[in-house]
């Protein structure tokens, strides 16, 4: 991932340089499909979804709060563009759900869907935020809009439950 100076860019992009918040919308885009897609959300409607936090995202940039990350501040966006009824999984990659037995139940992509197939979708939403975006706690708590404690004790419970599960299907 290549370097931006997010600072500049937004205070650019808020005084109205389109240029400088296309390169921000180009930075975070794809993180932004990825992450709805492992909330479980159908590609269709997550590049919808994408599409339209990054639209609101410019619509409301001179509302954004620099105490927190921008990140944070587009992810919060992205979750309210979610739709009310959502697929319930969506594998990353191929179309073979994850089966118990299989040796490779522990590759990355696996782990992900297991945690699809055995996790609500908070739950996934606070995993991916931290591994995979590797926001920090209070920056994951604003973006979902809960509390810290609630993200310590779900990701707590959710790694517990992923290696409970590992197990069971590594046996």
């Amino acid at each position: 991932m290549t370097h931006v100076d997010e600072p500049a860019l937004i205070a650019a992009a808020k005084t109205g340089k389109d240029a400088a918040f296309c390169e921000l919308a180009l930075h975070y885009r794809d993180r932004l499909l990825r992450f709805l897609i492992v909330r479980g959300v159908s590609r269709a409607d997550a590049e919808d979804a994408t599409q339209d936090a990054l639209v609101n995202a410019w619509r409301y940039l001179p509302s954004y709060d620099p105490r927190w990350s921008f990140s944070t501040w587009l992810y919060r966006i992205a979750l309210r563009q979610i739709p009310k009824k959502t697929a319930t999984e969506v594998p990353l990659t191929g179309n073979e759900p994850v089966t118990p037995g299989h040796a490779d139940a522990i590759d990355l992509d696996n782990v992900w869907r297991l945690a699809q197939q055995h996790l609500n979708h908070d739950a996934v939403s606070a995993l991916w935020l931290k591994y995979a975006e590797g926001l920090k706690i209070r920056d994951i708590a604003h973006a979902m809009q809960r509390s810290q404690a609630w993200v310590k004790v779900s990701l707590m419970r959710s790694r517990r439950a992923l290696r409970a599960e590992v197990e069971r299907t590594m046996t």
